[in-house]
């Protein structure tokens, strides 16, 4: 067999030419199998119509653990407009029944002051620029069959139960946690209610144990905290009753605690027991005498525990009071030395006795 310059004999260089020849002119039946796999513009919209239908019958997505999402559609999407028109709500927040980080319950309040849907006042109030009322909120929305309904304890479609706990006045759905709706402080409180008592002129709910054993203050459950300067009264944070009957939320007090910052912050007064704390100063004090030029010092001292006045020595470690031994105190005016008795002279034997004369007249008179 004869072989060209190429290497090829004349049969493998003829199919060579075909296969490139074919693929500068493709035959009938390529052409038509290339046409077949481009899609029309209405095949493609159609495509695109049948796979929009299909994500719309997929049931809503679900909430992380402890909170709510939003609908992954931008603003105006066809998912949320629909949801819209069907509620007749703004922005709607899904959630599972599980609830959010702050309650367990099923079901989403419709806030009275913009017609969102949020889990909970404390989810709205995160994220609006203003505050949900909870005792204006009259309808919800189920979580698990979606229906806009009047606030109650079941759902009227599906019957499901939005909370073990429901309060009609609050509003309130949570888990069992022995609540119970206080009438003159106007909110629930979390129980059980044997275990505690109304004090009217704080205007505070307080454990048994603190019924005639406190100082009253009146209306001091109205005040904010004065650490973070937050409510009291509505917060979910437990309240710490201090001895001179002010109040701080627990983790405020816990705070101040481990940072040995021991005086209230309104009053100034012992935030705790400080007999133990009183006594090592004694023992310091005792062991740290202050210069000779300042051993007779007295300073006039108030006391912020038994708020007397008195006058007692000075220390750089503490003044204590000679009421209430107390160092809970501060300084009211500068040092006051103590004055020297001047010494006496020596008696004079006899016969140094000299008869007084009379003084130069250039001597300072007295």
């Amino acid at each position: 067999m004869t072989y060209n310059r190429s290497g090829l004999n004349p049969r493998d260089q003829e199919h060579r030419g075909y296969i490139f020849r074919s693929m500068r002119n493709p035959s009938p039946t390529q052409v038509s199998h290339t046409q077949h796999t481009a899609p029309s513009p209405s095949e493609a919209n159609n495509r695109k119509l049948k796979m929009a239908e299909e994500r719309r019958q997929q049931p809503p997505p679900q909430a992380f653990p402890g909170g709510e999402i939003k609908v992954k559609k931008k603003k105006g999407g066809w998912e949320q407009k629909a949801r819209e028109e069907e509620l007749g709500v703004g922005v709607v927040n899904m959630a599972s029944s599980v609830g959010c980080q702050h309650y367990v319950r099923s079901c989403l309040l419709k806030a009275p002051c913009c017609g969102k849907l949020y889990v909970c006042r404390l989810c709205h109030d995160a994220e609006e620029n203003h505050q949900m009322d909870r005792f204006k909120v009259q309808e919800v929305v189920c979580s698990e069959c979606e229906t806009l309904q009047k606030a109650q304890k079941n759902c009227k479609l599906c019957h499901a139960q939005f909370g073990e706990y429901y309060c009609d006045i609050c509003h309130l759905f949570d888990k069992d946690k022995k609540q119970y709706h206080c009438q003159p402080c106007g909110i629930c409180r979390i129980g059980p209610r044997e275990k505690y008592f109304h004090c009217q002129k704080c205007n505070l709910c307080l454990a048994q144990d603190l019924r005639g054993n406190h100082k009253c203050v009146e209306n001091v459950s109205r005040q904010n905290c004065p650490v973070c300067m937050e409510d009291i009264h509505t917060s979910r944070i437990g309240a710490h009753v201090l001895p001179c009957g002010h109040l701080l939320h627990k983790t405020c007090f816990e705070d101040m605690v481990r940072t040995d910052a021991y005086r209230c912050p309104l009053c100034m007064h012992s935030a705790w027991n400080m007999d133990k704390h009183w006594e090592m100063m004694d023992k310091e004090i005792a062991q740290s005498p202050m210069p000779a030029e300042y051993q007779g010092a007295t300073v006039k001292v108030i006391c912020n525990d038994c708020q007397s006045h008195c006058t007692v020595p000075f220390h750089v470690l503490g003044m204590k009071c000679a009421e209430c031994g107390s160092y809970n105190t501060a300084q009211d005016g500068g040092l006051m030395q103590q004055q020297q008795q001047p010494q006496q002279p020596s008696h004079l034997n006899t016969e140094d006795e000299v008869e007084p004369q009379d003084q130069p007249e250039s001597q300072t008179p007295h």
